[in-house]
């Protein structure tokens, strides 16, 4: 079937108003036992909701979870990593709106509430931090598979900007060993089975990044060796998952050629991949619905998810 970008908007919305009514919407601690690489202090989450809601500082990570009903569930899941520079998430504007537009599709929906390396409780390392907290929503959400009516082999991670390179960090580092098992969940993989990047951060490498997320998770100044490390495009193998690339040409905050970098990757070592490239977008657009240019996106994310092999 066609879409015309009207019918998508319209499709959109309604599937937005629809799984509002009816989503299941479940809050919980990510982790079982004492929170990793974390010491107990008296910092504060900061919520604020100007423009849309913006977490800041969070202390206890969570994972949001959207089920849609059970007659319209295709067994796909898809945990969400929403972007803010490694300083914040724009937690609904990238995080449940994404989530209940997926519901509309039969699509669980995860969004993850992950620390942020600026947190003065972190204990060390703070780069790992965010990959230890995404590392284990995804093996949480696979432990759940059953109980949420998902097919452990259809999960898959989807991250913006920042969260975009949350995401390609945990599709190329699902094996690293960040941090101690706590419960059974830690005993399944933490492999996705696919990734969607959209406007993502991929490379670490100063000619390229986005200044204030390289900053708020590797510092002013991090070594070659460092930067490598968490340039996904860097550590793309053969088994990296199936990946959904989307950018705008325009985009001043987040350069084009991250998207292109991780392309050029993953075609080398033959890892399927789709790309989409807008002339004109810039940054941050979310589900732009009110953008004529750029409102048929998720059709196009739609139509990838239904031909995953």
């Amino acid at each position: 079937m066609k879409y015309s970008k009207h019918t998508s908007i319209f499709v959109t919305l309604i599937g937005l108003f629809t799984m509002s009514l009816s989503a299941q919407d479940t809050i919980m601690p990510l982790w079982s036992k004492k929170i990793p690489n974390q010491e107990p202090s008296n910092e504060k989450e900061k919520i604020e909701t100007e423009r849309f809601k913006w977490i800041s500082n969070v202390q206890e990570p969570t994972i949001e979870v959207y089920l849609p009903t059970k007659s319209n569930a295709n067994g796909q899941a898809v945990v969400i990593f929403p972007g803010g520079g490694y300083y914040g998430l724009a937690y609904d504007w990238e995080g449940i709106d994404m989530a209940k537009a997926l519901n509309s599709r039969g699509v669980a929906g995860i969004v993850v509430k992950y620390r942020l390396p600026l947190s003065k409780s972190i204990v060390k390392e703070k780069e790992v931090v965010p990959l230890q907290d995404a590392q284990r929503a995804i093996r949480l959400v696979r432990s759940k598979a059953a109980e949420w009516n998902i097919s452990e082999e259809k999960i898959g991670i989807m991250g913006f900007s920042a969260g975009g390179h949350l995401a390609s960090t945990l599709g190329t580092h699902y094996e690293d060993d960040v941090y101690e098992k706590q419960d059974e969940a830690d005993d399944v993989s933490a492999r996705p089975n696919f990734m969607a990047l959209i406007y993502p951060v991929i490379s670490m490498e100063k000619s390229t990044t986005h200044t204030g997320s390289r900053g708020a998770l590797l510092g002013d100044n991090p070594s070659d060796e460092m930067s490598d490390r968490f340039s996904a495009n860097k550590n793309v193998t053969k088994d990296t998952p199936p990946t959904f690339l989307l950018h705008a040409q325009d985009d001043e905050g987040v350069p084009v050629e991250n998207s292109i970098l991780m392309f050029s990757a993953l075609k080398k070592e033959n890892v399927p991949v789709t790309m989409h490239i807008y002339p004109k977008g810039g940054h941050g657009f979310s589900l732009a619905l009110q953008d004529k240019r750029l409102n048929n996106w998720m059709t196009l994310l739609y139509e990838w998810l239904d031909n995953l092999e």
